[in-house]
């Protein structure tokens, strides 16, 4: 693709490696440079995955799609995230990270994907279609320390735990362990097989594992010490498991998770939660494509509530457009749509902000929290119908890169 000033945009090559990671670390971490190196080696991944723009021979950009999938209420969500991306400061406010964005987009669709969710400075990429939406789980200080009951490896006596390092054959455990514990959230991300590779690999944080007499019963991820040690994406069995991963790194603050049996382990030794809040911009490109997906989600819903045996159509407008959602007996038929819908209470249906559809679906505030927080977002008539169909969703979402 030609871009002004005879810039061209193009997928990337092996002949860019250098390059891009040299951009890559001026502008950011000089681990980027090896997590791109990671990606585009991986056969899951490839070069595929990475545009550049270019000014003849010099890369002046650059951006990276990832594979990655949601999970809400059992459902698999297709989804692209984007990551290292980065534009040499002579060439920044010329467009190239909005054409970069571009060809994310068109290659996510492409590739099926229905949702993008990123990690990203503030406020920028709500210029590009995001919106804050998924709730990031804040960092506490530790205050605390847990009860030892672990041993260096190799003389450990029975029944206590060992912490190590992880390696690629460890990838299994750790993947069953994450899932044990995303298993209770309504909305869930879990590593790709390609991301366990790389994280792994990568030096900008350590994967470890906990065993105890041979079993692995617990995972995390922390950053350098350079950085003050802080600790995320714990899972364990039980409270021993998490507490001796926490002893272990030396963590001075952990990513919490509510509701998961590490999460409940080591809240006694977190401080309070910072006061800013943080979220994952969440983008939506077919909001109708994404509901006609989620439908096995809306039926098993209205399946176990008051309106399991009822008939009827549940109308949602966006104002500029709307859908019809026709339900019976616990089952969602093919969705319609239609077109400018400004009064939807006098059809019986709910209005919702075009840009509010990723919190109604993702975020955990549900349609009832939202119309508290949004004038243009209301029930209508039938708000125990929308409550139940959109209700607040718990989320836990693990990404490449600890937010």
């Amino acid at each position: 693709m030609t871009l002004p000033d005879g810039l061209v945009l193009r997928t990337a090559e092996p002949r860019d490696l250098d390059q891009i990671g040299a951009l890559l670390a001026d502008r950011g971490e000089p681990e980027d440079a090896v997590d791109h190196r990671l990606v585009v080696d991986d056969p899951d991944a490839g070069w595929e995955a990475c545009a550049v723009v270019v000014d003849g021979d010099r890369v002046v950009s650059t951006a990276t799609l990832l594979d990655e999938t949601l999970v809400l209420s059992g459902v698999e969500v297709p989804a692209g995230q984007v990551e290292l991306v980065a534009t040499d400061r002579d060439y920044e406010g010329r467009g190239l990270v909005r054409a970069l964005m571009g060809w994310a987009h068109e290659r996510s669709a492409a590739r099926g994907q229905l949702v993008n969710v990123m990690l990203g400075i503030p406020y920028f990429y709500r210029l590009f279609g995001y919106t804050y939406a998924i709730p990031i789980a804040p960092a506490r200080p530790v205050v605390g320390t847990p009860p030892a009951n672990t041993a260096p490896a190799n003389t450990a006596p029975a029944g206590s735990d060992t912490v190590r390092e992880a390696t690629v054959d460890d990838i299994p455990a750790m993947a069953r362990l994450q899932d044990a514990e995303q298993s209770r959230a309504d909305l869930r991300m879990p590593h790709s097989t390609a991301l366990w590779r790389w994280l792994v690999a990568r030096d900008g944080s350590t994967q470890w594992l906990v065993e105890r007499d041979g079993d692995p019963v617990g995972t995390g991820r922390s950053t350098p010490p350079d950085e003050g040690v802080r600790l995320c994406e714990v899972a364990a069995v039980d409270a021993a498991a998490a507490h001796a991963l926490l002893a272990h790194t030396g963590a001075t603050s952990v990513n919490e998770r509510p509701g998961t049996v590490a999460g409940d382990a080591l809240e006694p030794f977190l401080g309070p939660a910072p006061d800013d809040a943080n979220s994952y911009y969440v983008r939506i490109a077919d909001p109708v494509a994404l509901l006609e997906h989620l439908r096995p989600v809306f039926g098993r819903r209205l399946a176990e509530s008051s309106f399991a045996d009822a008939e009827g159509e549940a109308v949602v407008s966006f104002y500029r457009s709307h859908v019809r959602m026709p339900f019976k007996c616990g089952e969602v038929g093919p969705i319609t749509t239609g077109g400018t819908m400004q009064a939807p209470g006098a059809a019986g249906g709910a209005g919702v902000a075009p840009d509010m559809p990723a919190s109604l679906l993702f975020g955990p505030h549900g349609l009832r929290g939202l119309t508290a927080r949004c004038p243009d977002v209301y029930p209508g008539p039938n708000a125990e119908l929308m409550h139940t169909l959109f209700p607040p969703v718990r989320s836990d979402l693990i990404t490449f890169y600890m937010p």
